[in-house]
């Protein structure tokens, strides 16, 4: 095929600049491919777009594709400027986010050589452009044989996980690492620009990089404002600052070239921001001035402290925000999709909404994706979901030589003042699980001191590089962590920092070996299941619906995890009949996994602080620990997530000599009064109440009222757990610390009833469906062909205790008709294993 000509396109007039995003031409270095594809975007999102390669997510599409990542690429545009001279000073190119390796051109000339995705990225362009015509491009070097180069350049080799990245090296380059592949996400080294890409007249005067730090005293908070200023000549200009009533202004010289700068505000009173369920997330708008240049970001006001202090056990890991201690209460965040082409704010909002609705408070931005958009903080701020931000190195070892470090330290300080306005980010990290990769390697094995030296360099780096912009940074130096300058296993050491806990899923111990532990802060567990049926049909045809198939083994990246799913519902489950109830039984089963971790460890508060599952969101259809399948759709765990993690909640324990206990957990501000019963209900639909007990819970407290003695029930009965609130807050779910293919269930006829509901403004067709049965039936799950958004999901159904779940759809997921709600299916625990 040969190339297109390169395009010609009125870019946008944009603040007397060009907005160069739109379409551009695509061709590859052999001449076989070219394609119009758009920026921002990536080129494997071109191609697919253009009808030149299949979806890469369906079937085993993604093997046939790896080739695109190992040619070079190049993207070109025309575009028209009447008169360069018309901006007095020159102009500039600028562009955010350009992965990876890449140089760019205007009209012939290199103006810019990149190879890092995680800088912006600005090229004086004035003594190259003309007057009219003018043409760029962007050519793309192959990252994979870039990373070859850089490995070979390495004064000894640098290890990388290949278990998790089948495509090699990905550790020589500053760019998402998961785009290697992980054991969740698919394997094809994406490239492109997905951020601005502008054409500016070049300013008398700009703020460049800017950090925003704030020290808290008494009623009393300093903001510290430390900035670049950028001037095409010397001479004085005001410096100012504005923000909460409280200002700034002070005459200051410029050098020609950048100076750097400090300023400071002292704010009294301002309204404070809090976290979700803390209070409320008051924003202020901040306004920097330097001669000609104005900035202007939304900060919120909050003292945000990590408690590291020795106690009986080891040491703590707890936040406190404006001096309360917060109980986080989340999961872990990866890329929005594979493809970075792809990525929507809608979505991406979308997903965080979904943590937020799961009760959910801080989020984990995780080291081997990205640093998220601006507008993804945005998110967080205004709905008071906490960030724990990850630096992006995860799970390989990194080159240190003066080169790397030299990068790193600029991406480190320009993110970390980027993203200092946040409130919503509440501590920095450095890595996630390097100081565990010392040990996964050959190499570092046998020559650890090499290695050790090597990584210690690299964290201290990232370390100075956040102190040089924000002195008063939470800083923490990997996940997990016991401390730092601390080296041992966070994996099974839970007497301090964070830890990571993985013994259940990849040493395969039982769902009770939570209970085995007491983590100071849990930042990463989890148990896998399988996407839901309507995303697995999006991939694979009827023939490939077998775990075994090779289409589903394609779209299973962790070694084991089928066998290991289907290893676990032997020991808990009767087995299923099918292929559609084994995908139902995976969901169930992960979220016990995860539930039987959370309600212990927030029994255990304020010993354990933290609770972050692993994870919330999938990167493309996968079987994975995720909570919310491709596509924004709740598995059984985000609906069981949002139970477990209710700000009052009240878990039945076993103890140690097999009696059970109650716990009441409040994470609210104020007291809460409660009444707990226990009833026991035979399998054929009789109940009795075996007690009632009264419970005050203080604010912010685990407590474990008093009750008689609570045996587990037989195979022929269910122990069920109510409780309710003065402040009309209330549960009820049955209790089952045993397996449950030892319980004896009955069929349970359940009837559904349909109630329209008005539709919600955008179209989406809206119905209240109750449904009642005549024998306890478990984890009831609607399901249809296409994501529904229900209100609830997978719950216990008992007789005489109807329950109504809101159903939302699009028209062709859900009709509604004389006949009720066709498309929409019931599924039990009971249904899974007999016709």
């Amino acid at each position: 095929m040969t190339t297109t000509a390169m395009q010609t396109l009125q870019p946008q007039l944009r603040d007397q600049g060009l907005d160069l995003a739109g379409t551009w031409d695509l061709c590859d270095s052999t001449g076989s491919f070219a394609a119009r594809m758009k920026l921002p975007g990536d080129v494997i999102t071109g191609l697919e777009q253009a009808g030149l390669i299949p979806d890469p997510y369906t079937g085993r599409a993604e093997y046939d594709l790896r080739w695109i990542a190992e040619r070079d690429w190049t993207v070109s545009r025309s575009f028209d400027l009447a008169d360069p001279a018309a901006s007095p000073h020159g102009w500039v190119l600028e562009l955010e986010e350009l992965d990876t390796v890449a140089e760019v051109f205007v009209n012939g000339a290199s103006v810019l050589k990149a190879a890092n995705a995680f800088r912006r990225h600005r090229a004086d362009v004035t003594e190259h452009l003309r007057p009219g015509h003018n043409g760029i491009e962007i050519r793309f070097v192959s990252n994979i044989d870039a990373a070859a180069r850089l490995q070979q350049a390495q004064p000894f080799f640098v290890p990388y996980h290949d278990g998790n990245c089948p495509i090699p090296n990905g550790n020589m380059l500053r760019k998402a690492q998961c785009h290697f592949g992980w054991d969740w996400n698919i394997a094809l080294a994406p490239f492109g620009l997905y951020g601005a890409i502008r054409l500016e007249p070049k300013p008398v005067h700009r703020i460049g990089r800017l950090s925003v730090s704030q020290i808290h005293r008494g009623s009393t908070v300093d903001l510290i404002l430390r900035m670049n200023v950028e001037a095409v000549a010397a001479g004085p200009v005001y410096l100012q600052a504005s923000v909460a009533g409280a200002s700034f202004k002070e005459e200051v010289v410029l050098s020609a070239g950048t100076t750097r700068l400090e300023c400071r505000l002292s704010v009294e009173n301002p309204d404070l921001w809090w976290p979700a369920g803390h209070g409320p997330q008051t924003l202020h708008e901040l306004e920097v001035m330097a001669g000609d240049a104005v900035v202007r970001k939304a900060i919120g006001f909050r003292d945000l402290q990590l408690d590291t202090s020795k106690d009986g056990k080891g040491n703590r890991f707890c936040l406190t925000v404006n001096g309360r201690e917060i109980f986080c209460r989340g999961a872990n965040w990866i890329p929005a999709d594979a493809l970075p082409g792809r990525v929507t704010r809608e979505k991406t909002e979308a997903l965080l909404a979904s943590a937020l609705a799961a009760n959910m408070n801080m989020i984990r931005v995780w080291g081997g994706g990205q640093y998220e958009p601006d507008w993804f903080y945005d998110y967080c701020d205004a709905k008071g979901l906490l960030v724990w931000q990850d630096f992006m190195f995860s799970c390989n070892l990194y080159p240190s030589t003066p080169e790397f470090l030299g990068e790193v330290t600029e991406e480190v300080r320009e993110q970390a003042a980027h993203l200092s306005a946040h409130p919503s980010i509440a501590l920095w990290c450095g890595d996630n699980e390097l100081i565990g990769a010392l040990t996964w390697f050959d190499a570092s094995i046998r020559n650890r001191d090499r290695y050790l030296v090597s990584y210690d360099r690299l964290n201290r780096t990232i370390e100075a590089g956040l102190k040089a912009e924000l002195p008063e940074a939470v800083w923490w130096p990997s996940s997990p962590s016991p401390g730092p300058m601390s080296f041992g296993d966070a994996w099974h050491d839970d007497s301090s920092g964070d830890m990571h806990f993985w013994s259940v899923w990849h040493e395969g111990k039982d769902f009770a070996h939570y209970r085995d532990i007491a983590p100071r802060f849990c930042s990463e567990f989890g148990f896998q299941s399988f996407p839901s049926m309507h995303v697995i049909r999006e991939f694979a045809g009827e023939d490939d619906l077998n775990i075994a198939s090779p289409v589903m083994e394609a779209h299973q990246k962790n070694a084991g995890g089928n066998a290991r799913i289907a290893e676990t519902m032997f020991r808990y489950f009767r087995f299923p009949r099918d292929f559609e109830n084994f995908v139902y039984l995976s969901q169930v089963q992960q979220g016990l996994a995860i539930r039987t971790a959370v309600e212990y460890w927030r029994s255990l508060k304020p010993h354990c602080m933290g609770a972050l599952y692993w994870q919330l969101n999938d990167t493309w259809p996968v079987a994975s620990w995720s909570s919310l399948d491709y596509g924004g759709g709740w598995k059984a765990l985000h609906f069981m997530a949002k139970r477990f993690f209710e700000p009052v909640q009240v878990f039945a324990l076993p103890d140690e000599d097999g009696t059970l206990s109650l716990c009441a957990v409040n994470d609210m501000l104020e007291p809460v009064q409660l009444t707990c019963a226990v009833e026991r209900w035979n399998l054929q639909g009789g109940c009795e109440t075996l007690f009632e007990v009264q419970a005050d819970v203080p604010a912010d407290k685990a407590v474990r009222p008093g009750h008689p003695v609570l045996r587990e029930a037989g195979a022929g009965e269910l122990l069920v757990l109510r409780w309710r609130s003065a402040c009309g807050r209330s549960g009820c779910d049955h209790v089952m610390p045993k397996a449950y293919k030892g319980l004896a269930l009955a069929r349970p006829a359940i009837a559904m009833s349909l109630e329209p509901v008005d539709p919600d403004g955008a179209g989406n067709v809206v119905a209240a469906v109750t449904l009642t049965t005549d024998k306890p039936a478990l984890f009831v799950a609607l399901e249809a062909d296409r994501q529904l958004v229900l209100s609830d999901n997978f719950f216990t159904l008992l007789p005489g205790v109807p329950v109504t779940v809101t159903v939302t759809g699009t028209p062709g997921a859900l009709q509604t008709g004389q006949d009720g709600l066709s498309g929409l299916r019931v599924r039990t625990l009971y249904s899974s294993s007999r016709d």
